[in-house]
């Protein structure tokens, strides 16, 4: 076989795999035991992600925040999850609310202010859901438990199906200005491989094989417009990752940005039309 650069075959590239692989099994082994019992562990868990989170957006937004930039949005976090836990949503939401009103005005003398109060419902709302979604019931028996894990592993399978796929095809970009790496092909795989993964998981926890598959595409889709939307915010603001937390990943944002849009779009189908949601 000839060494010639010209005929040698591109093989893909699959970047940081090892470190990557490594980080997700440790994540996921941090997260089984809350997401299995729900309740007061879970909502610690998700809290404690999304102050990571705020800390990050407000390291990402400005250059040397105060103190109290800081303080703010993690009391709000606080806050929230507290009252999701309570299940007292409307309180929750007002809490929101008024953290992100009070973010916005201790940075209107220093500039974005817009930053700071949308950028913080943009992870608080996400996180709310989350506890919502997967309720107090421990237990794999537990619907929060299976509408949730449904949700995880299709949007887990809808990246992994994207990177692999758009490694290995490569092939033109979807959208270079806002994220250089994402491809046709990775996006295709990803339509391909999250359908697959969400019928099986359908079949394992009870839901419907076709139903499962279908609803998986649209949770397929918001995970991508997820990861656009932060892909659009970095590039706004001139950083490459939200921050170093998880080798072979980036930051906290870097990790969840897809499941935070998955898991709104969820939360909107089960609250306007409960029956486009699998039953179980």
């Amino acid at each position: 076989m000839s060494d010639d650069p010209k005929t040698v075959t591109a093989k893909p590239k699959w970047k940081n795999i090892g470190v990557r692989a490594i980080t997700a099994l440790l994540m996921g082994g941090v997260a089984i035991i809350p997401f299995y019992f729900g309740g007061v562990f879970w909502m610690i868990l998700v809290g404690l992600v999304a102050g990571g989170a705020v800390w990050e957006w407000v390291r990402m937004t400005e250059t040397t925040p105060t103190k109290i930039a800081y303080i703010i949005p993690i009391l709000g976090v606080i806050l929230v999850m507290l009252g999701s836990h309570l299940e007292a949503y409307q309180t929750t939401f007002i809490f929101a609310t008024l953290t992100a009103a009070i973010a916005a005005l201790e940075r209107i003398r220093r500039n974005g202010a817009i930053w700071a109060g949308l950028g913080f419902l943009y992870i608080a709302i996400p996180a709310i859901l989350l506890v919502y979604l997967r309720g107090k019931t421990s237990g794999v028996a537990a619907t929060g438990f299976k509408d949730l894990i449904f949700v995880i592993l299709v949007v887990i399978a809808a990246d992994t199906g994207a990177y692999f796929g758009g490694s290995y095809f490569q092939g033109p970009k979807m959208a270079p200005k806002l994220s250089p790496n994402k491809t046709w092909s990775g996006f295709f795989s990803g339509m391909i491989f999250a359908p697959f993964i969400g019928c099986i998981v359908g079949l394992i926890i009870g839901f419907s094989a076709i139903h499962a598959a279908i609803i998986a595409l649209p949770i397929m889709v918001f995970s991508v417009v997820g990861d656009f939307l932060e892909s659009a915010l970095k590039r706004k603001l001139k950083v490459k990752d939200t921050g170093g937390l998880l080798p072979g990943h980036g930051g906290v944002l870097d990790r969840v940005d897809s499941l935070m849009m998955a898991v709104v779009f969820v939360a909107l189908i089960m609250a306007v039309s409960p029956t486009l949601w699998p039953q179980l």
